[in-house]
């Protein structure tokens, strides 16, 4: 455990941290950094950027990890060598309900596993759920903080682009999923079979049967209701984890 990891390139030397928030993009842990105290930048090695950073004297490790499920699981593979237990995703993602509008915030409690990182690990049997009690917290905060979240089924998935992308999108979305990445479903499959606590929070940055391309490049403008839902769901990460402390050390 106190051996440094070779892609997050993290030790048990450099973090005590029992929770991570893991943003896909790498620019996104410099908004992290915006409501920590006392942060400590760890620097980056290829998609993986660290630093840690305290909330209410809970310290808490923030780290990218790119997208896709490889590099999603090798830096859950790589924390849980250093001592890390509880994993919360924040990440964007496409709606696939109506009702859902840019800015809103997914709380994924499971995930179609329609990718290949998790059956590289075990069959498709195997479910892909987030911790029941990070769940609850992460409802009990949405709704004492006013944050307009949605719980329930999303999709992770390998590429936006084959050739039955709306063929699939409108069959799961009439399964009622409500929201796909490319993340979720791998941390949760991995994050439970090395007994650590998963949790997942998406930005919905898709409208339902809205433009891909034109909604990723407006998100990457600082769209604003992108932009607010990126920031909610990063306080709503920090007051479930400081919650979820509380709880732990009574």
């Amino acid at each position: 455990m106190t051996q440094l990891q070779p892609h997050i390139r993290l030790s048990r030397q450099m973090t005590h941290a029992h929770y991570a928030l893991l943003p896909g993009d790498p620019q996104r842990v410099e908004h992290v950094a915006r409501f920590l105290d006392q942060v400590e930048d760890f620097g980056q090695n290829r998609e993986y950027r660290a630093l840690r950073g305290w909330f209410r004297g809970v310290e808490v490790l923030v780290i990218s990890t790119g997208m896709g499920g490889p590099s999603t699981a090798i830096a859950a593979e790589e924390l849980h060598q250093i001592g890390v237990d509880c994993l919360v995703r924040i990440g964007s993602c496409g709606a696939m309900q109506t009702a859902m509008k840019l800015g809103d915030l997914v709380i994924a409690s499971a995930a179609v596993r329609d990718e290949g990182t998790g059956n590289a690990y075990i069959p498709a049997a195997y479910p892909a759920s987030a911790d029941c009690g990070l769940v609850y917290l992460l409802r009990q905060q949405a709704k004492k903080l006013g944050y307009s979240a949605h719980c329930g089924y999303v999709r992770s998935h390998d590429s936006f682009y084959t050739d039955r992308e709306q063929e699939i999108t409108d069959f799961w979305s009439a399964k009622g999923i409500l929201a796909a990445d490319m993340e979720t479903a791998p941390l949760m499959v991995v994050g439970a079979l090395r007994n650590m606590r998963i949790a997942s929070i998406l930005n919905v940055v898709v409208e339902h049967q809205g433009c891909l391309e034109q909604s990723i490049n407006d998100y990457q403008q600082q769209e604003h209701s992108c932009q607010r839902g990126e920031e909610r769901e990063i306080v709503l990460a920090l007051e479930t984890l400081y919650q979820d402390h509380l709880e732990r050390t009574q």
